[in-house]
């Protein structure tokens, strides 16, 4: 990963004003290289400052959230494995909220593309779903750049008490309600009784 790193500090430095642009592009390759989003998040706001690197990563994270959008159906064995991981860590019944969704993105080993599917299948519409992925990628891209200097030097308290916060916080912005279809229910009753 430390290879994938300096190959991009040296791809933006040699960039000059395509910098950016291959900054954006990185975003696109980051899931197919598996360095987590909050490392590149980081080093934008090291290469191009709070304002910029927040602004490149809001726009490369955008790109992979609409490349997601776009190719998600196209992949059937990772929609299957997405929609596993989903119902063991969330539930069947359990659809994250938007803000739940922007808290989770902060925690950086929660997966990325888990997170799109369940923005996905809570905002079907493009529209609304481009929509509620910009309001969950910006706390993202404005806590990993404005802080990622001090996150580096956070104490292992001091990251289990965020953890933990983040946590409660998740399970206050929850659905206080699951809508479950009859014939779903009524099936599932009827094994239980079997």
């Amino acid at each position: 990963m430390n290879e994938d790193l300096a190959l991009l500090f040296v791809v933006v430095e040699a960039g000059g004003i395509l910098a950016p642009l291959a900054f954006i592009i990185f975003h696109l390759v980051r899931s197919f290289l598996f360095i987590p989003v909050s490392v590149v998040v980081i080093a934008g706001g090291i290469l191009f400052g709070t304002l910029w690197g927040t602004v490149f990563t809001i726009i490369g994270l955008m790109g992979v959230s609409i490349f997601f959008y776009i190719f998600i159906d196209k992949m059937p064995k990772t929609h299957e494995k997405l929609i596993k991981v989903k119902n063991r860590w969330f539930g069947e019944y359990r659809n994250l909220t938007t803000g739940q969704i922007a808290l989770l993105r902060l925690i950086p080993f929660v997966h990325y593309h888990l997170l799109n599917f369940c923005l996905m299948q809570r905002k079907p519409g493009f529209r609304e779903y481009l929509k509620a992925s910009f309001v969950t990628n910006v706390p993202i891209a404005l806590f990993y750049t404005i802080f990622g200097e001090y996150i580096s030097r956070f104490t292992p308290s001091i990251i289990l008490i965020f953890l933990v916060t983040l946590t409660v916080l998740v399970y206050l912005l929850r659905e206080k309600q699951n809508v479950i279809k009859w014939r779903v229910f009524f099936r599932e009753n009827h094994k239980s009784h079997s």
